[in-house]
C-alpha cells in the first residue's frame, strides 16, 4: 500500500484511499505486460553479446536463454555446448530444440565442464532467482560451471527478467531454507536396497552461485553488473518488503 499510494505515511488501515483500486489494477497490468514481454526484450539484446564463430556454453533448459540463442542465430553463426545437468537431463531437451533451429549444438555431461571450458568464449545461463547480493539461485551444477568459467577467465552472462530479483539473502548457507530437495530415485534407484541402507542420498534442485562469479546480468531493461542489483531492488521493492515475516 505504501508503494502504490506513494504517501510514505504511517499506516492507517481505517483511512479511505480513493485511488487505491485503480492504482493496484494499473500495477497488476504493468506486471502482466512485463511477464509477457520480458523474454522477447532480453532476446532482443542477443546480438550485443553473441558474435560470429563463438562457442557458447549453457546448462539446463531456460526458456529465456533458449529465446536468446535462437534470436542471435538468425544473424550469427556460432556453436553451443549444452551441459545436460544430470539427473534431470533438461539440457538434452534444450539441445534438441536448438538443433531443430539450425544451431550447431553439442551435449556434454556435467563432469566434462572443466575440461571443455578452455574452448568456450562465453557462458550464458538462466536462473531461478537473483538474490539481493547479486548471487544466483540457479539449476544444480551452475556453481561448478561458474567456477570453471572463473578459472579460465570466461565471462558468465545471466539472462534473467526483473521479476526474478529477490530482496532475500542466502543466510549461512542454510540449504533447507534455500534449496529444494526432490526424490533421490534419479540419483540412486530404490532397487539398490543394500546400498541405500548404508548411505544418505540427496538430490538438490538448485545451486547457489556467489556474485563474484557472475560477469553480467541481462534483463528486460538492459545489462547490469552484480554490484548494481541493490539499485534495481530499491526500484522494485519497498524497504518494508525486504524482510518477509
Amino acid at each position: 500500500m505504501k508503494l502504490l499510494s506513494a504517501e510514505g505515511q504511517k499506516e492507517d488501515y481505517g483511512q479511505s484511499v480513493p485511488n487505491l483500486k485503480a492504482t493496484v489494477i494499473e500495477a497488476v497490468n504493468e506486471l502482466k505486460i512485463e511477464l509477457e514481454n520480458s523474454a522477447d526484450n532480453i532476446a532482443g539484446q542477443a546480438l550485443e553479446h553473441i558474435h560470429s564463430n563463438e562457442v557458447i556454453l549453457t546448462a539446463g533448459k531456460s526458456k529465456t536463454v533458449e529465446a536468446f540463442l535462437k534470436k542471435a542465430a538468425k544473424k550469427r553463426k556460432f556453436q553451443v555446448m549444452v551441459v545436460e545437468c544430470a539427473p534431470f537431463y533438461h539440457g538434452q531437451e534444450l539441445a534438441m530444440s536448438l538443433a531443430k533451429s539450425g544451431i550447431e549444438t553439442t551435449v556434454i555431461n556435467d563432469a566434462a565442464v572443466f575440461a571443455i571450458m578452455s574452448r568456450v568464449n562465453k557462458v550464458i545461463i538462466g536462473t531461478h532467482t537473483v538474490m539481493a547480493n547479486g548471487g544466483l539461485k540457479a539449476i544444480n551444477g551452475s556453481h561448478a560451471i561458474a567456477l570453471a568459467a572463473k578459472h579460465y577467465s570466461v565471462p558468465l552472462i545471466v539472462c534473467a527478467a526483473m521479476f526474478k530479483l529477490s530482496p532475500q539473502f542466502l543466510c549461512s548457507y542454510d540449504q533447507d531454507a534455500f534449496n529444494k530437495f526432490v526424490s533421490p530415485q534419479d540419483v540412486l534407484n530404490f532397487s539398490e536396497g543394500e546400498i541405500l541402507s548404508k548411505v544418505q542420498v540427496h538430490n538438490p534442485v538448485f545451486d547457489y552461485v556467489p556474485p563474484e562469479l557472475v560477469t553480467l546480468f541481462v534483463s528486460n531493461i538492459g545489462g547490469n553488473a552484480p554490484s548494481y542489483v541493490y539499485r534495481l531492488l530499491s526500484e522494485l521493492y519497498h524497504p518494508d518488503d525486504h524482510e518477509i515475516q
